[in-house]
């Protein structure tokens, strides 16, 4: 009786949490449930001034936003980010003018894990912005939980965030977002 597959399937076990610390919980299967927690703590943080730039060498100023921008951190591993990708194309379809949707991936392998997930999925509006130096996650969520979704007003404040997965093409989502940028 061969022993490989049970000494794989403890590999596999051991290996599943290997994109967490140790002390963090797993992350949860691709339901497409809201599971972030909205949180209002941070509000009033100023958006960083860091550059980033997409595989073909465009770059991006966050600093230099002009207007309402809702940031997403994930990488192409983290389940949870997988589902929420499509999800932000099309909030960011539906608040176009009102408020623009950036993905800034936390993939290490930067282009060569992002550009083939882009060409896949053939995402409408959302652009391949890469931070494999890991510069926001170090900034806004040093434990490196993914995802996170920080929204910042036209002034370039934080109004609120959320860890974790989320549905933002609900209706809910939705008006969180215009509800939040119409009371500051």
């Amino acid at each position: 009786m061969s022993r490989l597959p049970l000494i794989s399937a403890v590999l596999l076990l051991l290996l599943a949490g290997c994109d967490r610390p140790a002390e963090a919980p797993a992350q949860p299967a691709e339901t497409g449930a809201a599971s972030g927690e909205v949180v209002r703590q941070f509000a009033g943080t100023p958006l960083p001034a860091m550059t980033f730039a997409d595989p073909a060498g465009n770059s991006l100023d966050l600093g230099a936003q002009d207007g309402p921008v809702l940031i997403n951190l994930w990488a192409t591993w983290c389940a949870p980010c997988v589902v929420e990708m499509p999800q932000l194309d099309a909030l960011a379809a539906e608040l176009e003018g009102e408020v623009r949707v950036i993905t800034v991936s936390q993939d290490l392998r930067g282009a060569e894990a992002v550009t083939p997930f882009f060409a896949e999925k053939g995402f409408s509006r959302l652009e391949p912005w890469l931070d494999p130096e890991t510069s926001l996650s170090a900034q806004f969520t040093p434990e490196g939980a993914l995802p996170l979704t920080i929204l910042f007003d036209a002034q370039g404040r934080e109004v609120l965030r959320v860890a974790g997965g989320y549905e933002w093409d609900s209706p809910e989502a939705i008006a969180l977002i215009r509800e939040s940028l119409a009371t500051k």
